[in-house]
C-alpha cells in the first residue's frame, strides 16, 4: 500500500501484541474524496461487498425483486432457518429447487444455525440468496441456468458492464469469488462511489431499489448479531455490506460513503475502525454499538484487552 496506512492495534494486558494494517477512503456525496489513508486507488477484490452493485445490474436485467427478496440476493446471510426458507422459496418462485445453485455445499457461518446443521448444503451457504438471484435473473430473461456463474455468461456480462458504470471504473481483473461466482477487483474509492449512488438514486431507481431493500430488511443482508446488521438498525439511513478478507463498504442516507480494506484480511479490525469514521463524521454511536467501538480481547473467556484505532482519523 502507499501513502500512510491506518492503523488498528490489538491490545492485550496493556502490550501491544500485532497491529492490523489498512486503507480506507471516504467520498463525498459527489463522489469526491473526502478522507483516504492508505492506498485507495488500485484495484483489489472487495468481495461480498461486490453484492449489492450485483443486485443493481439483476434488476437492471429484469429481476423482479423488491424488498426481502432482494435484500436476500445481496446478502452473505448466516444460514438461519428464515434464511434458508426464503431463499427455498425464491428458487421455488422461479420453478428450480436447491440442486440449481452453483454455489458450493456449506455449513451455516452463524453459529447457532451452523451448531444446528446436520450436514453442508447449498442453500445453508451464505451466498446463496445472490444465487438463487442470479438464477431467478435468467430465468426472467430465458437464459440457460446452467452455466450461469461463467463469466462469459450473458447474465454475467451484465452484471460486469453495471458494476462498470456503478464504480465509474474498468474492472481491472476478473476472479472467482469463494461461492464460484466471477468477482470483480476495481478500487476502494469506485466501491465507496458506487455506494454513494445507491443512496442518492431517484426513488424506485435500481439503485435505489437495492438500497432501500438492505436497509429495510437488515437481518436478512446477514444475521443475528451480525455487525452489518446491527449498524443497519442502530444507524438511521445507512447502508453497509462487508466481504471476506476484511472489507466494509458503506454509506449515510445523505451520500457520504466509505470503503474499508484491512491488509491482512482480518474482519475484526474494520470494526473499530468503522466506528472511528462514523465518529469523525458526525454520527452519534449508538449505545447498543458501544461494545463494537472497542472490541475486547479475551484471555480464558475474559476480557484481557482490547482493538483500538492508533491512527488517527483526521
Amino acid at each position: 500500500m502507499t501513502g500512510q496506512p491506518i492503523l488498528v492495534d490489538v491490545v492485550r494486558n496493556g502490550f501491544v501484541e500485532s497491529v492490523h494494517h489498512g486503507c480506507l477512503v471516504v467520498t463525498a456525496p459527489d463522489g469526491s474524496a473526502r478522507l483516504s489513508a492508505g492506498d485507495v486507488t488500485s484495484p483489489f477484490f472487495p468481495r461480498s461487498a461486490n453484492k449489492p452493485l450485483q443486485g443493481v445490474g439483476m434488476l437492471r436485467a429484469g429481476l423482479g425483486y423488491d424488498g426481502a427478496d432482494l435484500a436476500l440476493g445481496c446478502a452473505s446471510h448466516s444460514g438461519e432457518t428464515g434464511h434458508v426458507e426464503r431463499v427455498a422459496a425464491m428458487l421455488s418462485g422461479a420453478g428450480l429447487t436447491p440442486d440449481a445453485l452453483a454455489c458450493p455445499a456449506e455449513l451455516p457461518i452463524g453459529e447457532d444455525a451452523r451448531q444446528a446443521a446436520d450436514e453442508p448444503l447449498k442453500i445453508t451457504m451464505n451466498c446463496s440468496g445472490k444465487h438463487a438471484a442470479m438464477l431467478a435473473t435468467c430465468v426472467a430473461n430465458g437464459w440457460p441456468t446452467d452455466g450461469y456463474q461463467r463469466p462469459d455468461h450473458p447474465l454475467q456480462v451484465q452484471l460486469a458492464r453495471t458494476v462498470e458504470d456503478l464504480t465509474g471504473e474498468p474492472i481491472a481483473a476478473i476472479g472467482v469469488d469463494g461461492c464460484g461466482a466471477p468477482l470483480f477487483a476495481f478500487s476502494p474509492t469506485g466501491l465507496a462511489r458506487a455506494f454513494g449512488r445507491l443512496v442518492q438514486a431517484e426513488p424506485d431507481s435500481d439503485e435505489r431499489r437495492v438500497a432501500d431493500a438492505m436497509r429495510a430488511h437488515p437481518w436478512l443482508v446477514a444475521g443475528t448479531g451480525r455487525e452489518d446488521t446491527r449498524l443497519m438498525r442502530a444507524v438511521p439511513g445507512l447502508l453497509a455490506k462487508s466481504g471476506a478478507e476484511g472489507v466494509l463498504a458503506f454509506a449515510l442516507g445523505d451520500g457520504t460513503a466509505g470503503a474499508i480494506k484491512i491488509a491482512d484480511g482480518a474482519k475484526r479490525a474494520w470494526v473499530p475502525l468503522a466506528m472511528a469514521v462514523l465518529d469523525r463524521l458526525g454520527v452519534a454511536v449508538p449505545e447498543d454499538l458501544a461494545d463494537l467501538v472497542r472490541p475486547p480481547v479475551l484471555g480464558g473467556g475474559q476480557p484481557v484487552g482490547e482493538l483500538r484505532v492508533s491512527w488517527r482519523v483526521p
